[in-house]
């Protein structure tokens, strides 16, 4: 049937605000916030007599349906829903609604009007959070209040003049009806205004929960239920940012609403599972809260990025920069976990670019291949510059950058000058100097494979390891040029 849906969630919501339970008493209505607008109406005196209130009381079931029925025509959203046994229930509801504006209407002045209509605006609150969990507008249920008004007062006012309510008490009683249903309006507008919210708070930490199991590299199947319960569209792929927490709050603007965020603490990256330092970040979509972190550094804001390739990457750039972040590689949205942990990685490892520039890891990709295992770089740089070893530090350090020259300019002594700024017949003397050194090493392919790799990072010149021996010293002499 095309309306089940709806009549079982509208059927939970007026058997909140009427007290229906299948299963036992009748629940304690929650009572309207006391900040809602409207939630109290003004009291004018009507002060209607009993013989009034009896007759009035007796016409309520006929003025409930004609109200219900004709909601039913002109709002065309709750024709179904208010059908069969459901609108039973409803005329139920908006019974005891007419019964507690009489209450009201009694009572006259001098009683806390907040105190007969309670029962109707817990009921409206709850039935405007209803309408938030449904995925519909206020738009249908005011509606139906002013249709209800319209019809209410209708009959009711007839019933009134029929047994001579007089022209003052029936004016202030047309003032009661229509400040009641303001008050109506104000609760339920509050509930689905609380409902969003709430629903908000749960979405965002659905998908919090989602961007921890995406970097930890849960199975594909557990992805998609996590991705259903936070209300999110799995995109072709993800791309990880690594940025300062205090930063993520201005991204959050320009990215899609799809973007994932979570914030964790850089102390346990690395030595606990990834998860382990998770945190409550200072951004959110809704609000922000104040950070935490067990160590020096600031928490690590985590954004998983839908869909950054091509020109959305270069945007992505743009943004990111002077936020000191890390932009990891585009991947398959369920391999996310690989483009966090090279993201991570050249967080760690690499040096970082001036002026909080964005370390784009696409453009470093020599750098981490030879940075991801640091004891074999150590090694084969041992091996293949083992003929430097008894050089004096600031000697090595000059072979080395000129050797590195020649490798990448493949011997052009006018490019290698220019590289390092010398003259030309320096380039000659030192080359002179590592020949001397190497001798036949320099034209094998694989000793050349060897030192290229060695030498790709430029780096801080190694200690010495020995006393320089005589052919040393030689080489150690000043510099002709």
């Amino acid at each position: 049937m095309p309306h089940t849906a709806a009549r079982r969630r509208l059927r939970g919501d007026v058997d909140r605000a009427v007290g229906f339970s299948p299963d036992g008493p009748a629940p304690i209505l929650p009572s309207t916030p006391a900040s809602t607008p409207g939630s109290t109406p003004a009291n004018p005196t009507v002060g209607l007599s009993a013989e009034a209130f009896e007759r009035l009381r007796g016409v309520v079931p006929r003025v409930a349906d004609e109200a219900v029925t004709t909601i039913m025509r002109e709002v065309p959203s709750y024709a179904g829903p208010f059908s069969d046994a459901m609108g039973q229930r409803i005329r139920v509801a908006v019974q005891m609604a007419l019964m507690n504006l009489l209450e009201l209407a009694r009572v006259g002045s001098g009683t806390d009007p907040a105190k007969p209509i309670a029962p109707s605006t817990a009921a409206a609150y709850e039935l405007g959070r209803g309408e938030a969990r449904s995925g519909r507008s206020m738009d249908a249920l005011l509606a139906a209040y002013r249709v209800g008004a319209r019809v209410a007062w209708r009959g009711l006012s007839r019933e009134a003049v029929a047994h001579g309510v007089g022209a003052q008490a029936l004016g202030g009683f047309a003032e009661l009806v229509f400040a009641y249903i303001d008050a109506l309006s104000g609760a339920s507008l509050a509930g689905h205004a609380d409902e969003l919210a709430s629903a908000g708070r749960a979405r965002e930490r659905y998908r919090e929960r989602l961007a921890l199991l995406l970097i930890q590299g849960a199975e594909e199947t557990e992805l998609a239920a996590a991705a259903r319960r936070a209300e999110w569209t799995s995109p072709r792929t993800l791309t990880a940012v690594l940025l300062p927490d205090e930063q993520v709050a201005g991204m959050l603007g320009v990215l899609d609403s799809q973007a994932l965020y979570l914030a964790l603490d850089p102390a346990t990256l690395g030595d606990q599972p990834i998860g382990a330092g998770l945190r409550r970040g200072a951004a959110t979509r809704a609000g922000r809260q104040p950070p935490e972190a067990t160590g020096d550094e600031p928490l690590l804001g985590v954004l998983l990025v839908p869909n950054a390739s091509g020109a959305d990457r270069e945007r992505l750039l743009r943004h990111l920069d002077g936020r000191a972040a890390v932009l990891g590689p585009e991947r398959p949205w369920a391999q996310a976990r690989a483009s966090f942990e090279r993201a991570e990685r050249a967080r760690r490892t690499l040096p970082r670019p001036p002026l909080r520039g964005v370390l784009d890891t696409d453009a470093c990709l020599p750098q981490l291949l030879l940075t991801a295992d640091p004891d074999v770089l150590e090694d084969l740089r041992a091996q293949a510059l083992a003929p430097l070893t008894e050089l004096r530090p600031s000697v090595r350090g000059r072979l080395e950058e000129t050797l590195r020259s020649w490798l990448l300019h493949h011997g052009r002594r006018e490019l290698i000058a220019t590289d390092l700024f010398v003259h030309p017949q320096t380039v000659r003397y030192r080359m002179g100097q590592l020949r001397e050194l190497f001798g036949a090493r320099l034209d094998d392919p694989q000793e050349v494979l060897r030192l290229t790799l060695a030498l790709a990072l430029a780096g801080p010149t190694a200690p010495a390891t020995a006393l320089p021996g005589p052919k040393v010293a030689a080489l150690a002499a000043p510099e002709r040029g």
